[in-house]
């Protein structure tokens, strides 16, 4: 099992590495850049040789870059959709530089324009993306609130499916799963929603799941995240999703950390769930 967390690059990049294995990850992500900003700095020389050297040595071979806040690629207002199509090719870009494989994105809001002419700019865009060399954009299901897309698992697969060839994929998020409305809290309702997983989107092009407890009801169109078990999938709902199918992926958790627990207190909840030991 490849588990892990989002990890800070608050002292360096290359520096996820060493937080990464203090909390026994076997996989984990990042921001390559201040998330809350348009701008960013260039790669320095330096950090990309260190970060590919601990990629190599460090053992931890299922790195993922996220794509930060401002980006919304289904955005109708032309200055937003440039500069995040913009964004998105810095990103691949970065990650190439970095030897990162993969990058996470949200789908974004049509914000009332429709969800046709959304998902045809989110199209265009990756169309534009992969133009780059570099990693596979993996797209991550929402959480069904206001005019955000893709959290029907419907509309991610057809984009997958119209873009097409092996620089596309999907990420699949627990919490903005239970928040669309697929009950992965009970045992039968993630048996029905690894059937549509299947049926849709296909295993082959799920690279990563995020694991996450929902504070919001199902389907309440709530994204927020709750610590592994503390939330409303719950203890039962994570040992099932822990012995499914899912846990074939790498999982990357993005708990809060708070007074209730740590990351490392959710490594050791997950591993309990699992059944498993640290090693």
């Amino acid at each position: 099992m490849k588990l892990g967390f989002h990890v800070s690059i608050v002292d360096s990049l290359d520096q996820s590495f060493d937080k990464a294995r203090q909390l026994g990850c076997s996989a984990f992500q990042i921001f390559t850049r201040n998330p809350r900003t348009w701008r960013s700095k260039p790669l320095d020389e330096a950090i990309i040789e260190a970060f590919r050297w601990k990629h190599r040595t460090y053992g931890i071979g299922s790195v993922f870059s996220h794509m930060p806040y401002l980006p919304n690629l289904a955005s109708p207002d032309e200055t937003i959709y440039r500069k995040s199509v913009d964004s998105l090719i810095e990103e691949v870009e970065r990650c190439h530089l970095l030897g990162i494989r993969f990058v996470v994105t949200h789908m974004g809001s049509h914000v009332g324009s429709g969800a046709e002419r959304g998902k045809a700019r989110i199209i265009q865009a990756l169309y534009r993306a992969i133009e780059h060399d570099g990693p596979v954009i993996l797209l991550e299901n929402g959480s069904g609130s206001g005019n955000h897309l893709g959290s029907h698992l419907e509309e991610v697969a057809e984009i997958l499916a119209t873009v097409g060839g092996s620089r596309v994929g999907s990420c699949f998020d627990t919490c903005h799963a239970y928040g669309a409305g697929y009950d992965v809290a009970t045992k039968e309702g993630l048996a029905q929603t690894l059937r549509i997983i299947r049926k849709t989107i296909g295993f082959d092009k799920l690279m990563l799941v995020h694991l996450n407890d929902s504070y919001g009801d199902l389907s309440s169109g709530i994204d927020h995240h709750a610590h592994i078990g503390l939330g409303k999938i719950g203890e039962e709902g994570f040992r099932n999703i822990l012995a499914s199918q899912l846990a074939r992926r790498p999982m990357v958790m993005e708990t809060p950390i708070d007074d209730r627990r740590c990351d490392a207190d959710n490594m050791d909840k997950v591993i309990e769930l699992a059944g498993l030991s640290r090693q």
